[in-house]
């Protein structure tokens, strides 16, 4: 990655305001795999493991997972080379389906989706955090979130600072997870070597399991595989973005799920499935056993890997609401940059507080089905308006073409899966559609047409102004897409 001059904060007289295209082949691929690797596979074994019923079910599950995250990101590689643009999701459904779907995900992502996802990533680092510390003993909740608090403003403030710097933490982040996977997975393939398959024997226990429980888990398993898509975000920060996109999903896609199907057969080497649903820290349950003379190490290399997805989410996420501004369907101070800097920071700084307070407020387990509906609800729809697209449009030119019957199958599944969710867990995922739903009006009283008061327009209008020049943001002086 090239390093740029907005790093010391100067802006030497005539130079553009936008973004830079800085994300090459080996950023891109740290990123994708830095974002998806993170808290989900110390956190999500217990969801599938207890949804699923069995062993050998759990881990069928998680191949699967890692199948269907594939298809998506292949998916998701023909949509980014067909729309230059960033945004993602949000760009997708405009393109493809119309404002409205676009809105409502772009509110969904506001509301409570990044503030869901943030949320959960970081009380999973500030438990490892603390954890390590306070073990065998159990750490104070209030600590964790603190801990967690600090996890989230670290990563704010590096994003806030600079792209360069952003992306620069991601790829080390990156290489300290893949460490903490390959030290997890060592020795328990040493131990199933040696004949330690106990726990493998009646591996596929069927009776327990139930038709209901089974989207959470793989809601559980899509959550640790989530964050394939978040390189579609910054589709206009990327190098040659029609061979690196398809090139670094594809790499980053099979290599993580040869990881997380290894890291559970370790986990089951090691630990009995009861002991699993006990553990409220796998990772560092693992290491107790396994890892005795390291086993210090491994709370603090999870909770690294924690805070590469936090980055990550936070280097994506608000590049969709940016795009959505620009598109007129959000304030225009979203669409706007830093002057010296060149990061998003309006976009970046006001999903903070959400995050915050969602962090102080909810438990990780409710957090994850909660984002988890609209986001996959979401992702089908963006698939669905690819092939409805193609449909349209024959002749469009799409330097990525993936085979029909792969984004068929994928579309299918994610509605299938959305659809059982609302049965098993009718909670939270009746409150993720009901919050997404509210989008609704909004839309078509200040989007569609505006029917706001002038002096409701002229108020939002000064503090616009005036939040514009306290941040030092202006509008991009470059067209990127």
């Amino acid at each position: 990655m090239r390093h740029k001059k907005e790093d010391d904060g100067s802006r030497p007289d005539g130079e553009a305001v936008h973004l830079r295209r800085e994300i090459g082949l080996v950023p891109a691929v740290s990123f994708v795999i830095g974002t998806v690797v993170g808290s989900g596979i110390f956190i999500a074994p217990k969801g599938v493991l207890m949804n699923s019923g069995s062993v050998g079910l759990s881990l069928v599950v998680w191949t699967l997972c890692g199948v269907l995250s594939l298809f998506g990101a292949l998916c998701y590689a023909e949509l980014g080379t067909t729309f230059t643009k960033s945004g993602g999701h949000y760009t997708y459904l405009l393109e493809t389906l119309g404002p409205l779907p676009a809105f409502l995900r772009l509110w969904a992502e506001f509301l409570f989706i990044r503030p869901a996802v943030a949320s959960y990533v970081s009380l999973a680092f500030g438990r490892y955090v603390v954890e390590a510390f306070f073990a065998p003993c159990e750490a104070p909740t209030s600590l964790i979130r603190l801990v967690s608090l600090l996890g989230v403003t670290f990563v704010v403030a590096v994003n806030c600072w600079s792209v360069t710097m952003a992306s620069r933490t991601q790829v080390t982040l990156t290489f300290i997870k893949t460490f903490a996977l390959v030290l997890i997975i060592v020795p328990g393939l040493m131990a199933l070597a040696k004949g330690k398959t106990e726990n493998f024997q009646n591996g596929f226990e069927l009776e327990a399991l139930t038709l209901d429980r089974l989207p959470l888990a793989f809601y559980n398993g899509l959550y640790a595989y989530g964050g394939w898509f978040y390189l579609n975000m910054v589709t206009e920060e990327v190098i040659n973005p029609n061979r690196t996109i398809p090139l670094a999903i594809m790499c980053s896609m099979l290599t993580v799920t040869v990881l997380y199907v290894l890291v559970n057969v370790s986990y089951y080497t090691v630990m009995t499935p009861g002991e699993l649903l006990m553990s409220e820290a796998v990772a560092v349950t693992f290491a107790n056993r396994a890892l005795q003379g390291v086993s210090t190490v491994i709370p603090l290399l999870v909770a690294l890997s924690c805070l590469g997805t936090l980055n990550g989410g936070f280097f994506s996420s608000p590049r969709m609401l940016f795009v959505g501004a620009r598109e007129g369907q959000w304030p225009q101070l979203f669409s706007m940059i830093h002057i010296r800097r060149h990061t998003p920071l309006p976009a970046i700084l006001f999903l903070y507080p959400l995050v915050v307070l969602m962090l102080i407020t909810e438990e990780i387990q409710p957090l994850i089905n909660l984002a988890s509906f609209a986001r996959w609800f979401f992702i089908a729809l963006a698939t669905l308006g690819m092939l409805v697209h193609r449909y349209r449009f024959p002749q469009l030119p799409r330097p990525f073409k993936v085979p029909l019957v792969i984004a068929v199958t994928f579309t299918a599944v994610c509605f299938f899966i959305v659809g059982l969710s609302l049965y098993s867990d009718p909670w939270n995922t009746g409150r993720s559609c009901a919050l997404t739903l509210t989008g609704v009006p909004l839309y078509y009283a200040t989007v569609h047409r505006s029917r706001l008061p002038p002096r409701w327009r002229r108020a939002f209008n000064y503090c616009n102004k005036k939040l514009q020049i306290l941040l030092e943001v202006a509008q991009q002086e470059v067209k990127t897409y």
